[in-house]
């Protein structure tokens, strides 16, 4: 047996890294499709950095007041929450200046955390973890938890998946038709920031972004189906999860990182080989009777 299942099976702390790692997998590919196919990366990662505030708040709470309850966690879930709802609200109202007033709640969130972190006593192992990932730090109660917020996601998506894809295709059709277009508009940015904070403790607020998006934009060169494009998204970022701790087993790596790298370098080379396929189908198309026939003869359909 390979010595990195060795270690996996002696390991506790290495299997329950590996399943947090595919309990992400899963939200990762769905309302990473989401995200991909509307094109508001821009906006997770607004949300994914003012996590910070939160975190860097309940830090604060918990090392210089004494509040035993303060759990970075959760003030990751509540920043992150808030920060969707503002920007869902701007971006209902205020769609012209989207843009800048995303920029600024990105910052605003970084600022007020490094601000509550800086009054902080003592280093803290545990923000650099929540900044860069530590995916073998995730207890058994993290897990725990991780799944029940996982299971919350799977349900509001299997219930509201065609009401998400009329949003995210044609929102002014959608509204036509009658379709709760700004409820389920928040309702999805709100599936998003609690997204972020599952895959914050596998890569981190630095690379969150990168798990939420390759993955589903990868499985996008491949499909055009939204279904397909989660299922793909799904096994594909449960591959990389797998490979990206491997890799990282053998040669000493921080996890997060290295499945982040991995990530990025798969998505790269599935670019280039999608580019060479695309133009290798219409070099074809340009040599077929049916292009001379259509060049020769204006009126052909």
């Amino acid at each position: 047996m390979p010595p990195f299942f060795e270690a996996l099976w002696s390991n506790p702390l290495l299997l329950t890294a590996l399943f947090v790692g595919l309990a992400a997998s899963v939200v990762s590919g769905i309302i990473g499709s989401y995200v991909v196919v509307k094109r508001i990366t821009f906006i997770g990662g607004s949300i994914s950095h003012s996590v910070l505030g939160g975190i860097g708040f309940c830090i604060w709470l918990e090392k210089a007041r004494g509040v035993a309850w303060a759990d970075p966690l959760f003030g990751a879930l509540v920043a992150a929450i808030i920060s969707a709802l503002i920007i869902g609200w701007i971006h209902l109202n205020h769609r012209q200046r989207e843009d800048s007033a995303i920029a600024a709640i990105w910052s605003i969130g970084m600022a007020v955390g490094i601000l509550f972190i800086s009054q902080t006593p003592g280093f803290n192992v545990e923000l650099t973890n929540f900044l860069i990932g530590n995916i073998l730090w995730v207890s058994k109660t993290d897990l725990s938890i991780l799944v029940a917020l996982d299971l919350g996601v799977l349900l509001f998506v299997l219930s509201l998946h065609q009401r998400f894809l009329a949003i995210c295709f044609d929102e002014e059709q959608a509204l036509l038709q009658g379709v709760r277009v700004h409820f389920l508009y928040l309702l999805l940015l709100i599936l998003i920031a609690v997204s972020i904070v599952l895959l914050i403790q596998v890569v981190g607020i630095v690379l969150v972004m990168t798990m939420l998006t390759i993955p589903a934009a990868i499985a996008n060169l491949f499909t055009t189906s939204l279904s397909r494009m989660m299922i793909f998204a799904i096994l594909l970022s449960s591959l990389l999860c797998l490979s990206g701790h491997v890799a990282a087993y053998y040669l000493d790596w921080p996890t997060g990182a290295t499945i982040a790298l991995i990530s990025g370098m798969i998505y790269v080379l599935s670019l280039t080989f999608f580019r060479k396929r695309k133009k290798k189908a219409l070099d074809k198309f340009a040599q077929s009777p049916m292009r001379k026939e259509r060049d020769l003869n204006p009126r052909y359909p």
